[in-house]
């Protein structure tokens, strides 16, 4: 047991320095030297201590010396997943799609896809900042659940998307307020419906129908901002935004015709929910 001991640190030293000391010849197992799964977890030991760049020089080590091997293929997925850890994105990126390509029946390529997912959600900006990476780290979420729709990352890829879509409505909405209090009716509309009709699953949405409702209500458009504020007392009776909507739209002619306005509208009409 002892000698066993001795011959894995033998072993970790030796394949650690391996680049460097070639001309230097360790008399240790042989039997240890020809199973990569051995040199993989001296290798996994490095990276679970952090040692980022030395780990890597061993995973590619293992690809040289087992390029068909199991463990070879593990190694290029480490080598990707530190490139991640050092938020290295277009390398880890780059590495995760070679596998794809080299491997495009591989076992665990649910979690590859995922991967570069995460890598661009990791991108994200600002509500207030240009939001490049929010389309793209949609459509790699999207990627995973239309995939691999029962795998456990297509669970997280679904909520990571409401995150996605919340960082999308509340830049339309920075952009929708501003225009407001500008004065720019139309355009501040635009992007309140936006978020109603594209993101209504995220928080903002109730506050962007009050936002509709002032923005009709300055305009003029009563019968419209008496409909929006009927629809979102419908959906989010509790919600601050629809008492701020009530006390606007009622004082246009009185607390009576605004409830049978509300009335009217709700006939005939398909609420969303």
């Amino acid at each position: 047991m002892i000698k066993k001991i001795i011959c894995l640190i033998l072993l970790c030293f030796c394949f650690s320095c391996s680049n460097s000391n070639n001309d230097k010849k360790i008399d240790i197992d042989n039997n240890l030297l020809s199973e990569p799964e051995n040199l993989y977890k001296l290798a996994k030991i490095t990276f679970d201590n952090k040692n980022f760049e030395l780990a890597r020089n061993q995973f590619q080590e293992i690809q040289k010396l087992f390029p068909l091997s199991n463990e070879a293929i593990q190694s290029e997925i480490m080598i990707a997943f530190i490139d991640y850890v050092k938020m290295d994105y277009d390398n880890a990126i780059l590495n995760y799609r070679k596998i794809i390509n080299k491997y495009p029946s591989h076992k665990d390529l649910d979690y590859i896809y995922y991967m570069i997912a995460m890598c661009n959600y990791e991108q994200l900006q600002d509500e207030a900042l240009d939001g490049y990476y929010n389309d793209i780290a949609l459509s790699s979420f999207d990627q995973v659940i239309n995939r691999y729709p029962e795998s456990k990352y297509a669970k997280d890829s679904r909520q990571k998307i409401i995150l996605v879509k919340s960082n999308i409505a509340a830049k339309h909405m920075e952009i929708g307020r501003f225009y407001l209090s500008n004065k720019k009716y139309i355009a501040a509309l635009n992007r309140f419906k936006i978020i109603v009709e594209e993101f209504s699953i995220t928080k903002f949405t109730p506050e962007a129908l009050h936002r509709m409702v002032e923005a009709y209500y300055e305009m003029g458009m009563y019968e419209e901002s008496y409909n929006t504020a009927a629809l979102l007392g419908y959906n989010y009776p509790e919600s601050k935004w629809y008492k701020y909507s009530y006390n606007l739209v009622q004082e246009i002619d009185g607390e009576e015709t605004f409830l049978k306005k509300i009335r009217n509208f709700f006939n005939g009409r398909i609420l969303f929910h």
